[in-house]
């Protein structure tokens, strides 16, 4: 279709109905409302990769952090102290159980040993009794001899009292003499041996002592 002035451009009466120029506008969404959608994302916006943004750490003084500091050395010297109680009271326990064991093992074996020594002194009494009669001894002396290396094996020692001056840690007086050449509580008898195992008297020697009267 051709214009008047022979153009092929189609004429478009931008004129309004009251005859303004300005040209209608339909605000009305498809919805019904009047209200105008708005895209507010903005074309440069960089996208969200879902991960938190990280706070920045807080800042601590030097004051802080000597207080901090001060603490946790306060509280390695207390744990220091519980250890050495600790470490004390198993050491303790330590000596006081080996105490027990060795406590425990000495009596049996100084059990052991009286009852071996009452056998001994049989065998003492015995000879002397053979001696007394004339009778051959020689099969006691055998048995005497080896009973008497069997004690010295195991530490088992007599002790020897004739003629010293009594001990109440190693004899046991039960007879007195009156003796005007000897000292005091000079021993001037053994009526019974006494022994030491391990240093520990197992036996104290039964034995007579003199006055000056």
């Amino acid at each position: 279709m051709s214009s008047e002035n022979g153009s092929d451009e189609i004429p478009v009466d931008l004129s309004s109905e009251n005859g303004s120029d300005e040209i209608p506008v339909d605000l009305s969404s498809e919805n019904g409302s009047d209200e105008i959608p708005v895209d507010l994302s903005s074309e440069n916006e960089p996208e969200s990769d879902g991960s938190f943004e990280q706070s920045k750490p807080t800042e601590i003084s030097i004051e802080e952090l000597s207080k901090l500091l001060e603490l946790e050395k306060q509280k390695v010297l207390e744990h220091e102290e519980e250890l050495k109680h600790v470490l004390a009271d198993f050491q303790n326990l330590n000596r006081k159980t080996q105490s027990d064991i060795e406590n425990g093992v000495n009596a049996k074996v100084d059990e052991f040993v009286l009852d071996f020594l009452k056998i001994y002194d049989d065998f003492v009494r015995a000879k002397e009794v053979f001696s007394e009669r004339k009778i051959n001894t020689i099969g006691l002396d055998s048995i005497l001899k080896n009973m008497d290396s069997l004690l010295k094996k195991y530490h088992v020692i007599p002790i020897d009292a004739l003629g010293e001056i009594f001990d109440p840690n190693f004899h046991e007086a039960i007879s007195v003499i009156t003796d005007p050449d000897l000292d005091d509580n000079t021993i001037t008898k053994e009526i019974r041996k006494g022994y030491i195992s391990h240093e520990r008297v197992v036996r104290p020697t039964l034995v007579e002592i003199s006055k000056k009267g």
